[in-house]
């Protein structure tokens, strides 16, 4: 009686955990295909979602940035960069879209210290590198300047 009973509880566990990992796939998808049917709201609350059930993906962040830029909410969108990052530090999108913001700000050293990290880990946005250094040498160094 009690192996039977042990085996019907054990039974019931692996099911509940195989429905918890396809309820977090399906977040997922959801908000992917939220996200590119423009339906921004709806997906994001979709990525937050799944992001409660796994908060190591560093996809779900991204496009989290996504959707906040879109909002142009810089803030939460850099936020949601860098958790990417530490998640994936060799996500050359969230990289490249760190230094459209810190070039926006004309921060200088920031952009530096980036470009040299992204063009380390960059295998589809490489030729990004040319328009960021182009860009980069319309900023003056902050420190340099008053020299």
């Amino acid at each position: 009686m009690f192996n039977k009973l042990k085996l019907i509880l054990g039974i019931i566990l692996f099911l509940n955990f195989f429905n918890l990992a396809i309820a977090k796939e399906n977040f997922f998808n959801d908000a992917k295909n939220k996200f590119d049917a423009k339906k921004l709201e709806e997906s994001k609350f979709l990525f937050q979602r799944n992001i409660v059930f796994n908060p190591k993906d560093a996809q779900s962040y991204l496009y989290l940035a996504k959707i906040y830029n879109s909002e142009e909410n810089e803030k939460e969108e850099k936020k949601n960069l860098k958790t990417t990052l530490l998640l994936e530090p060799n996500n050359e999108e969230a990289m490249y879209m760190l230094i459209n913001i810190e070039l926006k700000k004309s921060n200088y050293s920031e952009v530096k210290n980036l470009i040299k990290d992204f063009t380390i880990i960059c295998l589809e946005l490489c030729e990004k590198t040319k328009t960021i250094n182009k860009n980069l040498k319309n900023i003056e160094p902050k420190n340099e300047s008053k020299q």
